[in-house]
């Protein structure tokens, strides 16, 4: 668990003071670099010094080679303890975010042992894309990972803390640690390192807005969900029982419920055709995925698939979502079948907060797969920032065979024609940049300051900030 550290080379030290000549023991190495200072030179100086006190009769020598010996020993021992009883903790006041808020990060060093700690450095692993207030983020540049050190002085059985606050300018996940401890004896002959592998995540969550904020109906935005026929009653999904009543069916009688009320009772059935909502969603911004993408449009349609997802769960409609991104490390779409349960959101919000910008498939393909599997009168709203002739002629095959379809459109061209028989809104788009996908892939992030970044991440969440009390509620 423990770890003998050493530092880099020094510069500006000459090396010729880097050997010395000893007539005793040869050539001896002075590592000027590292940070033990102890060796094994100090043993063989108390040797000398004792083998010259004896013939020598000189007290004061052997006093000195006493004086090393014990030294030597007693910072081993305290170097050997330094870890034990010492516990570092990463406390969030939130472990997810949305974009726009702030959380806070305490750190703690707790020392649990009678021995104190004259020094502890704490090297502990941060994310360079997320602003931090009262301390600095440096980026290493061999893991490419933002660090943020801290330099601790516990006493014996102390508890310190020291509390950051962070700003979720950009959605995402973000993990946090490991972290790397150092520390020493007291007279700084040892060094030690040992490292936590606990890693925290941290998730910052798209914006999510009422649908008027988008310009959309704040009632019915997705238009009359009546069935327009009869909707057939499915024996499977039983709702409640009531009193039977003459022109009921036989066959629905619920015989324990007339048994306990002794009147007939008969059974309350769900209709088979439900308001399920299924969002799909394009990440592609542009034509050619491998012109690049528009991060602001896309921070966009992602907010705007979110917003939809949870006004349907607010209804207490069966929501759903697909998408043509993918997760990290993954190159597969993303499908979660539609559901009411109170984890579904998080679920979904969860999926919107790691999806990437990498297009795994036409979403018209997707969505002519997917569409074959929703129940009859099932919404499905397309949220797109393009909408291309392959994606139209798509959604007027399934208007022709009777799917009710929305699509948010931001696209800023004119739309194909034959979507008239569709409910379509057109959104303005924000403000964009182009960041070249082959340039990202090759580390091409560097083209942007992280302040640079932050600012634009402030700028496209300013053109969709909640008023008041938003989804702090979900």
């Amino acid at each position: 668990m423990m770890e003998t550290g050493r530092s880099e080379t020094i510069p500006g030290v000459d090396s010729s003071l880097r050997r010395l000549p000893s007539y005793l023991f040869g050539r001896r190495r002075i590592d000027i670099d590292i940070e033990e200072q102890f060796s094994a030179a100090w043993f063989g100086l108390a040797l000398l010094l004792t083998v010259a006190g004896l013939l020598l009769r000189i007290d004061d020598l052997l006093t000195i080679a006493a004086a090393l010996v014990s030294i030597a020993a007693f910072s081993w021992l305290w170097n050997r303890l330094a870890f034990f009883g010492l516990d570092y903790r990463r406390r969030f006041s939130l472990r997810r975010a949305f974009v726009g808020e702030t959380v806070e990060i305490e750190l703690s060093v707790a020392n649990h042992k009678m021995l104190p700690l004259t020094w502890l450095r704490v090297a502990d692993i941060f994310p360079v894309d997320l602003p931090l207030e009262g301390a600095t983020v440096v980026k290493r540049h061999d893991t490419n990972l933002g660090e943020m050190s801290t330099f601790w002085t516990l006493k014996w059985r102390e508890r310190a803390q020291r509390t950051f606050r962070i700003q979720a300018v950009q959605r995402g996940y973000y993990r946090f640690g490991p972290a790397r401890l150092e520390t020493g004896d007291l007279f700084g002959l040892f060094h030690s390192v040992h490292k936590l592998d606990d890693e925290q995540l941290f998730i910052v969550y798209p914006q999510v807005l009422p649908l008027s904020r988008f310009g959309l109906p704040a009632k019915e935005p997705f238009g009359h969900l009546y069935a327009p026929r009869l909707a057939f009653l499915d024996p499977l999904r039983i709702v409640g029982v009531r009193d039977y009543h003459p022109e009921d069916d036989f066959r629905l009688l619920h015989w324990k419920a007339t048994a306990r009320r002794q009147e007939l009772q008969t059974r309350v059935l769900e209709p088979a055709t439900s308001h399920n909502l299924l969002v799909a969603l394009n990440v592609a911004t542009l034509i050619q995925h491998w012109q690049g993408i528009l991060p602001e449009v896309l921070e966009q349609v992602i907010s705007i698939a979110a917003s939809v997802c949870y006004y349907g769960l607010e209804q207490r409609w069966p929501t759903g979502l697909i998408a043509n991104g993918a997760l990290p490390r993954s190159d597969q779409p993303l499908r979660l079948l539609p559901g009411r349960s109170p984890s579904q959101i998080t679920a979904i919000l969860e999926m919107l907060a790691a999806i990437t910008p990498f297009v795994t498939a036409p979403i018209e393909e997707m969505i002519a797969t997917e569409t074959a599997r929703l129940p009859w009168g099932s919404t499905l709203v397309v949220v797109s920032a393009l909408v291309s002739p392959s994606l139209a002629a798509t959604l007027l095959d399934l208007r022709r065979v009777g799917r009710r379809l929305v699509l948010i459109s931001l696209d800023p061209a004119p739309l194909p024609p034959g979507l008239h028989d569709i409910l379509v809104y057109r959104l303005p788009r924000v403000q964009h940049e182009t960041i070249d996908l082959s340039l990202a892939a090759a580390g091409g992030r560097e083209l942007l300051s992280p302040a640079q970044r932050q600012q634009q991440a402030i700028k496209a969440a300013g053109h969709l900030l909640r008023d008041g009390a938003g989804p702090e509620s979900l």
